[in-house]
């Protein structure tokens, strides 16, 4: 699909007797997991009986990460995410029975899908194209920005692709939403109101939800950290709260 290999690393839980509820999370830019510390995060997780089973599946960014993240078929007004559409069928046509069939396990639980900064941005999209396939979305210091419009080109806030995309879907898919930010995750200020923009394009996003019936905190869940970054450290942090609240034993 993809045309090139693609690195993902399984992380499996321990002593499964095959009776459990297994959970399912695919995440965007896995690359980074390992400097999360994923596996002792879980191992403590699972330790303090705070989470079921879950299989965390680490999907490394390519070097074309710029095209083959994004929106399926809506790329920014720079052509970026012109291959997303490419990601989104690797997942669901290559990744997901790869799996099941490598780990030999079936996912009887939730599958859920998250990512970072573009990473969230496509697993936000794949989810809620494929509601059918996937139950919740973790989305950290998501690119909700993606844009049809430079802002020296007439731009305005009805450009951004994600916001009319969620507007524009007649159905209300059954998902739930975990959408984190930080409060240093970036400078820029378009509409000068003094609130960064990772921040209101992510309250943007969540009044559009709010708008399809979703509610808070049933369906949405907002975490803003304060002096959280864009950046592994601070999404490292956020992670197992993330873990918790997906998989709550």
């Amino acid at each position: 699909m993809l045309q090139r290999t693609v690195e993902v690393d399984i992380y499996v839980p321990e002593n499964l007797l095959g009776n459990e509820t297994v959970h399912l999370l695919l995440v965007n830019d896995g690359q980074d997991l390992a400097q999360m510390e994923l596996e002792s995060n879980l191992s403590a997780l699972y330790h303090k009986w705070k989470i079921e089973p879950v299989i965390v599946v680490g999907i490394a960014a390519g070097e074309e990460r710029l095209l083959e993240y994004g929106i399926a078929n809506s790329p920014d007004f720079k052509n970026r995410g012109n291959k997303a559409h490419l990601h989104s069928c690797f997942v669901l046509d290559e990744l997901l029975p790869f799996i099941e069939k490598q780990t030999g396990t079936i996912i009887s639980g939730k599958k859920a899908f998250a990512g970072f900064s573009l990473g969230g941005l496509t697993a936000f999209d794949i989810a809620w194209k494929h509601s059918d396939i996937f139950d919740l979305v973790g989305v950290f210091s998501g690119s909700f920005w993606w844009r049809k419009k430079d802002l020296s080109d007439g731009y305005t806030e009805e450009d951004r692709i994600l916001h009319e995309m969620v507007r524009e879907t007649a159905t209300k898919p059954a998902l739930s939403f975990w959408l984190m930010t930080g409060t240093e995750d970036e400078k820029a200020d378009r509409n000068q109101n003094f609130i960064i923009d990772s921040i209101d394009d992510t309250i943007d996003v969540i009044k559009e939800l709010e708008k399809k019936g979703y509610k808070r905190p049933e369906d949405i869940f907002y975490y803003e950290m304060v002096g959280g970054k864009h950046d592994v450290p601070t999404w490292g942090k956020a992670f197992p709260k993330f873990l918790e609240w997906a998989f709550a034993k």
